[in-house]
């Protein structure tokens, strides 16, 4: 893990981007990520609720963040500064 990407423990559910959404502090600037709720059902099933999508989200917090954590050190980010599964 790279100490200088710290991700935050407070994910939430954000219903216009239809994603799980969370931030990582990178050298002091927030950074904002997301996994859209079609990325979570492809790789873990859903019920198609919300609160399903933050349990799985919690549940593979690990292996997502080291995913997020690659696309930040490539620079991978959207028109809007995003990082997104």
């Amino acid at each position: 893990m790279n100490q200088a990407i710290q991700f935050a423990d407070c994910e939430e559910w954000d219903p216009i981007r239809n994603a799980v959404i969370c931030t990582a502090l990178v050298n002091g600037f927030l950074i904002n990520c997301c996994i859209r709720a079609e990325s979570l059902k492809e790789r873990y099933g859903s019920n198609g609720k919300p609160e399903h999508y933050l349990s799985v989200f919690r549940l593979n917090r690990w292996d997502l963040e080291e995913e997020f954590e690659a696309l930040i050190i490539d620079q991978q980010f959207d028109v809007d500064g995003w990082v997104i599964l």
